[in-house]
């Protein structure tokens, strides 16, 4: 029987409970940047009976991604590619943000879409600060979707000039996430596959926990308060959507993606919190 290959990339809180709910039964390539980290998600994979092989990556390098996409599909057929990598702006400045969220979310992309399997999908885990961006030229939006992923960082409304710090740098990245998802899903079409994107607010985990304990901390909270749910969400919640669109009962659905944010962004439409 062939085995079903599950890759997670990013083995935080939201890369965890989708792991645990796509990859029982198959064989889960769980590859983190932070080693120790990793070694830990495995250990508790495997003790819950999981099957599950480890392997260090840097989203930013296409040669790691590379390698990532070699082992995935030795391990056999590989049907579900999740990529949760990420640095918010609080954790780094703007040149790595865009590295690692804008041009490693598009090398993965590229990469994967070599060896995933027809009938296969990926989804990308982006952030509700992508419906935060005001409107982008259209030549700007056109070419944050197609321009080769070696190429994207080289563009004149990237350059250190233009983003001014890692908040600016973030919006950017994760506005480029949804139209790279819109652009990927044409390439991937021709393998029979399917690639979405889904965009959480502030989810409980240990990473919410450090932003909301940082300097911004109080803009979290304020979003929270100002949210129609008035509350974060938890990672299990995230990972029921994550599901949906990686299943066979989203096969009509490709080259989108879905804000789950508790409503932050309709509190910002409405005048009830300032954009940043």
């Amino acid at each position: 029987m062939n085995t079903e290959v599950v890759v997670v990339i990013g083995a935080g809180g939201i890369g965890m409970a989708i792991a645990r709910r796509q990859g029982f039964g198959r064989h889960i390539l769980l590859a983190d940047f932070n080693e120790p980290l990793l070694a830990v998600a495995v250990k508790e994979l495997e003790v819950a009976s999981y099957k599950v092989s480890p392997l260090k990556v840097d989203v930013s390098s296409r040669k790691s991604v590379r390698a990532l996409a070699d082992m995935a599909v030795s391990l056999g057929s590989v049907i579900n590619v999740v990529n949760t990598a990420g640095v918010s702006p609080n954790m780094a400045p703007p040149d790595r943000v865009l590295a690692v969220d804008l041009y490693g979310s598009a090398v993965v992309f590229e990469e994967f879409e070599h060896v995933i399997a027809p009938g296969g999908s990926a989804l990308l885990v982006s952030s509700m600060a992508g419906y935060m961006s005001p409107a982008l030229p259209k030549e700007q939006d056109h070419a944050l979707a197609f321009t080769p992923a070696d190429e994207l960082l080289t563009l004149p409304f990237l350059s250190a000039e233009a983003v001014p710090n890692s908040m600016v740098a973030y919006i950017l990245s994760k506005r480029a996430n949804h139209l790279r998802v819109q652009a990927s899903s044409i390439s991937w079409g021709k393998r029979g596959a399917r690639v979405n994107s889904i965009s959480p607010g502030i989810v409980s985990t240990p990473l919410a926990q450090h932003e909301l304990n940082s300097p911004i901390g109080d803009m979290y909270r304020a979003m929270i308060e100002a949210s129609p749910a008035k509350r974060m969400a938890s990672p299990d919640e995230i990972a029921v959507a994550a599901n949906y669109l990686l299943g066979p009962d989203a096969g009509f659905i490709t080259g989108t993606d879905l804000l789950i944010d508790g409503g932050v962004i309709a509190a910002m439409l409405a005048g009830l919190l300032p954009t940043p």
